[in-house]
């Protein structure tokens, strides 16, 4: 594995916050009864031995995407968002439809026409699978992709854990739940803490809404009169490619684009609970990117299929009893 991909090249205090941070989720993970193969955990040095340039590879195929497309790193976290929040982590929201047998989450209201990346996320995997043949996941594909896009935009960096397989089903209905850009802030909290994520998790991971585009039909304005529903606006209009806090200065302001950001200072609950640590958030930038590279960790271990549970998917558009 490459080196900024290890542990060792985080600052201490974030080296110990994620540690912490995994132990509380392992824990969390076997009282709920979370799959974890064989006692198998994720580990930051997962693929050390048997495929050392895993992380360079995701990098370079990031790079090389982010110069023609500089949406590709906000729909790459997007992509990881909305497959962890749906099966735990297992790269199910890759698979293209294959009735009966597959039907596929891609074409649910959250991501049908929104959710973009697929591509990318098929270069990356053809360039592992030539430089070590069927050994790095597509699930821990997108936990890379997620860390190098937020670090390639200037955001912070930590430590992935990896070890995840891919699983072989989807689940569109969970996938019909996702979080909402009109979800009033009891509905996110909820939302959030049905996969062990608290206020502070809710409030640093909206965070990622600092860069990227919405189509204005989700905004809060929503659409200009004659303007098509797909208009790109920028979630930030401050700084709208970088990985800052601009986001929450934006919400302090009443600027936020999506409600769901917004809620967090003017919902009937939000004074006593998300609001502080928006502020918190707005004020200190450090503080902010730790918080969210913890929070990113904890996402990360959502429901990981590990062990002999699961599959190294070969085409994460397809399992591999149907593709190969």
């Amino acid at each position: 594995m490459a080196a900024a991909a290890s542990s060792r090249f985080l600052p201490l205090g974030l080296q110990l916050a994620a540690c912490s941070v995994v132990l509380l989720l392992a824990l969390a993970g076997a009282a709920h009864g979370h799959p974890h193969g064989a006692g198998s955990a994720l580990s930051s040095a997962f693929y050390d031995a048997s495929c050392p340039g895993a992380y360079d590879v995701v990098r370079r195929v990031i790079r090389d995407a982010r110069a023609s497309d500089p949406r590709i790193p906000a729909s790459l976290i997007r992509l990881h968002f909305h497959d962890c929040f749906v099966n735990g982590c297992d790269g199910s929201l890759l698979l293209d439809e294959d009735l009966p047998a597959i039907q596929t989450e891609k074409d649910v209201p959250a991501n049908i026409n929104s959710a973009r990346g697929f591509e990318v996320v098929d270069d990356i995997k053809s360039a592992l699978e030539e430089a070590c043949p069927g050994i790095v996941s597509c699930a821990d594909i997108l936990a890379l992709a997620a860390e190098i896009s937020v670090e390639l935009a200037g955001g912070p960096r930590w430590s992935v854990l990896l070890g995840r397989r891919d699983g072989t089903t989807t689940n569109v209905e969970s996938a019909n739940n996702l979080p909402s850009p009109f979800d009033p802030l009891n509905v996110l909290q909820e939302k959030f803490r049905n996969f062990n994520l608290d206020d502070t998790d809710l409030v640093a991971l909206q965070g990622a809404h600092t860069f990227g585009k919405v189509q204005c039909q989700f905004t809060q304005q929503n659409c200009a009169a004659g303007q098509p529903d797909d208009t790109l606006e920028n979630l930030d209009e401050a700084t709208p490619k970088v990985f800052d806090n601009k986001y929450y200065g934006n919400l302090l302001h009443g600027r936020a684009k999506l409600e769901s950001d917004q809620v967090m200072l003017s919902g009937p609950a939000a004074e006593a609970t998300t609001a502080p640590i928006v502020h918190r958030f707005a004020s200190n930038q450090k503080d902010f990117f730790k918080n969210f590279a913890a929070s990113m960790v904890k996402m990360g271990n959502i429901a990981p299929l590990t062990g002999n549970d699961g599959e190294i998917r070969k085409n994460c558009r397809r399992i591999n009893s149907k593709g190969y």
